[in-house]
């Protein structure tokens, strides 16, 4: 098997509502945001990711932006589809003279149901997965951050994405008892953009709710440095 191995890859898919990491040979390829934008008259894909995010709300009449998950899952489900295949063609697979076919790991939340889990499959099939895999994301947290899962320990995991904030407690390689709940970056930035029009009257986009919360924002109420919030305070 090993003769064929050159017309196969391996690549590990980390499908997030804000952002979509893909592994390949160990390393971060590509760290991209979850967004497509489309032409409408021709349903042409016409961005993927980062260059997609900056059209983001900038759009006239003729493109469209989708961010195709929603809350975890997907919500949209032939933008998900050409938007996997967009990133897949990111990786740089070198002077191949065949494109390789895909062997996928796709993390996905511990309370997806069956049918969500099928339209995470299907999506990355008809995006040329050969082979698809799913694993839980606070498994793949877990594992990330080097615990040892196989212990008879329980170790509770939270991982707040953009969609779904999972927490889970996890021993002997499984997952004893888990909780997704919907409040996570997405709602964070609407907070965001509740306060400034409440308290400062003043409109900013999701692009900028985004940058301040990444910027300013913290899980800890003290910190050794605080955020430059003085920054934040000129620009706006």
């Amino acid at each position: 098997m090993g003769l064929f191995n050159f017309l196969t890859s391996d690549i590990a898919i980390d499908l997030g509502t804000a952002n979509t990491l893909i592994i390949h040979n160990d390393k971060i390829v590509i760290d991209e945001p979850s967004i497509i934008a489309i032409d409408r008259t021709t349903n042409k894909v016409l961005a993927v990711g980062r260059s997609a995010m900056q059209m983001h709300e900038k759009t006239h009449d003729n493109i469209k932006t989708i961010r195709p998950l929603k809350d975890g899952v997907i919500a949209d489900f032939h933008a998900a589809e050409e938007m996997i295949r967009g990133l897949i063609k990111m990786i740089d697979t070198g002077n191949r003279l065949f494109q390789p076919s895909h062997r996928m790991v796709i993390c996905i939340p511990s309370g997806i149901t069956e049918v969500e889990k099928r339209a995470v499959r299907d999506s990355a099939e008809h995006a040329g997965a050969k082979e698809v895999w799913m694993i839980q994301e606070p498994m793949a947290a877990a594992i990330g951050i080097g615990i040892d899962v196989e212990q008879p320990i329980g170790t509770m995991i939270v991982d707040i994405g953009g969609g779904t904030t999972e927490i889970a407690v996890i021993a002997l390689s499984g997952i004893v008892c888990d909780q997704s709940i919907r409040v996570a970056g997405d709602v964070f930035n609407k907070d965001i953009l509740d306060h400034m029009r409440r308290q400062h009257n003043l409109l900013i986009g999701e692009r900028s709710a985004e940058k301040i919360k990444i910027e300013v924002g913290a899980a800890l109420t003290d910190l050794e440095i605080p955020p430059p919030i003085t920054k934040f305070a000129a620009a706006t």
